[in-house]
């Protein structure tokens, strides 16, 4: 599947504004990136937290650079064959990170169905 940067981040928004407000209205000082690839090249990597989770924050404060939810445009391109189910995996890929933000780890993502 092909879709340019700009047509996917609009994608991302929307998905964003579909998700419920109880989840989103929680975060605090994080930002939403996209970026082609991961560092390491792969297509492995669909998204990443990059930050401190709310349960292991002590002294967080004024001053820190936000934490990052990063969705990897082409690793979901690749693994998607239209539209209605990128939307599905990146709804899931932000579930999922902003569940990292929460201090929900992967083990009970997978639990849930989420991971």
């Amino acid at each position: 599947m092909e879709m340019d940067t700009a047509a996917f981040e609009q994608l991302v928004v929307d998905e964003l504004d579909r998700l419920p407000d109880d989840m989103v209205n929680g975060l605090e000082n994080v930002v939403f990136v996209v970026e082609d690839r991961p560092e390491d090249g792969t297509l492995d990597l669909l998204g990443m937290y990059d930050g401190l989770a709310l349960t292991e924050r002590g002294q967080y404060g004024m001053g820190e650079l936000p934490d990052r939810i990063i969705l990897f445009r082409e690793p979901h391109l690749a693994e998607c064959d239209d539209e209605d189910e990128l939307r599905e995996e990146v709804h899931t890929t932000l579930v999922h990170e902003i569940a990292h933000f929460y201090g929900i780890d992967d083990r009970q993502l997978h639990e849930m169905g989420w991971a």
